[in-house]
């Protein structure tokens, strides 16, 4: 009877240690796979290379509007002026409008991401911009956003900070309040002069000096710049670069091919459009390729 049961008990302990070899030959092959899978998934999923002028160029353009003043017209402004004035009502129904259609809001981070990186936007993302500091832009303007889950970016002027007349603008609490709900505080020059007609002198009053007085103001760093006017000048714009932006917005001309990053396209909303004249000329203006575009 021993005789029988030593080689069975033998070739059950042959067995076991096989069975043990063989599933800790394959923890480690598991192990080993997921190793490789975890790194080519890190390597594959974040892009640091950015892209060129060219791609840039080639990408979608995302819509973005510029807002002045959102008040109603009053018998001493120009002709010129009614196209940067929208009465509250109507931006309300232009507003409402873009929430209905199904437009998302995005921050120039977001639109800057999108076209060095290829991020990922939101779908029918479009960007919301004011100009000037206008205190009507924080009470009508960001109380209308907000209504909708939108989010602004509010490209100031610092002279005008804190000042009551004629048009009030406004003040350092308003744009800290602004900045902390999560919306963008950026750059519109000091006193609005045209970039075009920059000297040495104003790339410390017009740029730097405004930048440092809104980091003061937000506790936040200023990327962003928009042309006073929309004007620039090309042999200027890899200044914008030294000086601490990362883009600059101009308005409906056609954008630099050598700084698009510095030349992102907007287009005014003027008070004359209705809500589906708005509609159109988004389509209009940013759904077009590039040799439309040239067109």
């Amino acid at each position: 009877m021993n005789l029988h049961l030593k080689p069975t008990a033998h070739s059950l302990i042959y067995v076991l240690f096989l069975l043990s070899f063989a599933c800790s030959g394959n923890k480690q092959k598991e192990k080993a796979g997921t190793k490789n899978t975890s790194s080519f998934v890190k390597t594959d999923s974040i892009n640091t290379k950015p892209a060129d002028n060219k791609t840039i160029l080639a990408r979608r353009e995302v819509p973005v509007l510029c807002y002045h003043q959102i008040r109603n017209n009053m018998a001493s402004d120009s002709k010129r002026a009614h196209d940067d004035i929208i009465a509250p009502d109507k931006f309300r129904e232009h507003i409402k409008m873009l929430a209905d259609s199904g437009y998302h809001t995005i921050q120039p981070d977001q639109l800057y991401n999108y076209l060095v990186y290829g991020a990922k936007l939101p779908e029918k993302p479009i960007m919301i911009t004011f100009d000037d500091t206008d205190e009507d832009q924080f009470t009508v303007g960001n109380t209308t956003l907000k209504k909708y889950g939108f989010k602004g970016v509010y490209f100031i002027m610092t002279v005008s900070i804190g000042r009551k007349g004629r048009i009030n603008y406004m003040t350092k609490e308003q744009i800290k309040q602004l900045s902390d709900e999560g919306n963008t505080i950026a750059s519109h020059t000091y006193d609005h002069k045209n970039f075009a007609q920059f000297t040495d002198a104003d790339w410390t009053t017009q740029i730097d000096e405004p930048t440092k007085k809104l980091e003061q103001i937000t506790g936040k760093k200023v990327a962003y710049f928009a042309f006073p006017y929309g004007v620039y000048k090309s042999s200027s714009l890899h200044k914008l670069k030294e000086h601490g932006f990362k883009a600059a917005f101009i308005l409906s001309t056609a954008r630099d091919e050598n700084y698009p990053l510095y030349t992102i396209r907007r287009i005014i909303d003027p008070g004359r459009y209705t809500a589906k004249n708005l509609y159109y000329s988004i389509n209009k203006s940013f759904n077009k390729t590039k040799s439309q575009q040239r067109g």
